[in-house]
């Protein structure tokens, strides 16, 4: 043990001084906070607004858990990366393996991947032979493609971008690859059950002369539910094509357009069919709003920097309850124990009403927040269609807030927004993380022997490990 107790003890004292420090009640609470989310502008741009009427809900768990299923199937996209490779000859490289799961589990469709290697050198003279087309294996379920980042598109921000750009366009890639494929199945299946009721209704009418011959054809599309992993667009590259720094000129290479036009294309298949897509953002790292409040000038006291630390404080139990401090405590039998024994009531998700985010912050820049923000690109719908909507659901027992997205365009229909919510709390509820979701994760996953192995492809060069590489070895990795 390197700290001993004499260490251990000081350490003590300086963590419950700061702590005190917290004790006292804030100048304005996160409930009044909240209610200024109603419409929320800065610079005369909206940033944010309360789709509907502003409020907040919270359904109990063991009882969410016993609804039937919303959507009788459920989709999920998620990809798995080396992350960004870096090797003795100035070559980063980042492969990114993406993949479909559902429920209930099809292992056909497990098989479709899609894989592409972002490769970065700073030396002209060192060439990389880009792929000119897809590459395809496995039968046709598999498509691989090399692109390569010039010199002179990147001078900083290496790591990130060539991360960025092998993710997001294999995510996107594979996204548009399998709808394509979902949709020729479901079309199939479509002709095959109208055969099937015409026969079935040429029989009936045989035996019922009476019966109104078109009463059996109807054919609805069998209900799907999709969900990508992660921000519904791809934020961070949207970013440095928005800015256009003089040492990150990614908006130069040909992929950077084609990666935007691809969620576009993605939001205009769910929007034309009016299905549900979500974007299940695990950690939600945002200071949008935060910021737009400080922005304002008037409540300079937040003690927050993030908004999901602010979302976690209004959607928490004690701040969820309508009534007084002592009647709840009545309600859940608590007004008898010690105050240090009373715990919040985990027994419940909570979550917010839906958000419209129809602009969002590039530093000093305030512009849309879909692609369209950054490049003008194709789309079949209004402009505000696009723009994110999101709502946060809260799950005290385990602490995890999570930010469900949604573009505006499906939300505005109030029965497919108020299904959407029912579907991510049913899951929840059931596993406290979607199902689905986890089960593309594990397909997608690039484990640490795979990035081994990969490293070994690479002999005329060594990878550049650092001395934390040595010292840590990654022991937790898998």
């Amino acid at each position: 043990m390197t700290l001993e107790p004499v260490h251990m003890k000081k350490i003590s004292e300086l963590a419950q001084r700061i702590d005190y420090s917290f004790e006292s009640e804030e100048p304005r609470t996160a409930t009044d906070i909240y209610l200024l989310l109603e419409e929320l502008k800065v610079e005369g741009k909206t940033v944010l607004k309360a789709v509907d009427r502003l409020f907040r809900g919270r359904v109990r768990t063991a009882l969410m858990a016993q609804c039937k299923e919303p959507y009788p199937i459920t989709y999920a996209c998620d990809s798995g990366s080396t992350n960004p490779r870096t090797y003795d000859s100035g070559l980063f490289v980042d492969f990114c393996h993406c993949a479909l799961a559902s429920t209930p589990t099809e292992l056909e469709l497990q098989r479709y991947r899609t894989i592409v290697c972002a490769a970065y050198t700073a030396s002209q003279r060192a060439t990389v032979q880009e792929s000119d087309a897809w590459e395809f294996f496995d039968a046709g379920r598999g498509r691989a493609r090399l692109i390569k980042i010039e010199p002179d598109e990147l001078k900083k921000k290496v790591p990130d971008l060539v991360h960025n750009m092998a993710m997001y366009l294999a995510e996107s890639e594979h996204i548009l690859f399998m709808l394509e494929k979902l949709e020729a199945r479901q079309a199939k299946k479509d002709k095959e059950m109208d055969k099937e009721k015409q026969n079935d209704a040429a029989l009936k009418q045989a035996l019922n002369p009476d019966l109104n011959p078109n009463s059996s054809l109807e054919n609805p599309l069998e209900e799907s539910f999709f969900i990508m992993d992660g921000p519904l667009y791809p934020k961070q590259l949207m970013y440095w094509l928005v800015l256009e720094d003089e040492e990150v000129r990614i908006y130069r290479n040909k992929h950077s357009e084609k990666i935007l036009q691809n969620y576009i294309d993605i939001m205009d298949h769910f929007l034309e069919k009016n299905a549900p897509v979500i974007g299940f953002v695990k950690n939600p790292g945002d200071m949008q709003l935060m910021d737009a409040i400080r922005k304002r000038g008037e409540y300079l006291e937040l003690p927050w920097m993030l908004d999901a630390q602010f979302f976690k404080k209004v959607l928490s139990p004690e701040q969820h309850f309508s009534g007084p401090k002592q009647e709840e405590e009545k309600f859940r039998g608590l007004e008898n124990l010690p105050r240090e024994r009373r715990r919040p009531d985990n027994t419940f998700i909570t979550y917010t009403n839906w958000f419209l985010q129809p602009n969002r912050f590039y530093e000093r820049l305030l512009k849309d927040s879909s692609p369209l923000a950054a490049r003008e690109l194709k789309h079949k719908f209004p402009a505000e269609d696009y723009a994110v909507s999101f709502f946060m659901a809260y799950l005290p027992a385990k602490d995890m807030l999570f930010k469900i997205e949604a573009p505006y365009g499906l939300i505005k229909n109030e029965n497919l927004r108020n299904r959407i919510v029912k579907k991510v709390l049913f899951d929840l509820a059931l596993n406290s993380f979607p199902l689905t979701l986890t089960k593309a994760d594990h397909v997608a996953k690039i484990r640490k022997v795979e990035r081994e192995v990969i490293d070994k492809q690479f002999v005329s060069m060594k990878p550049d490990i650092t001395y934390n590489d040595l010292r840590w070895k990654k022991d937790y990795d898998i």
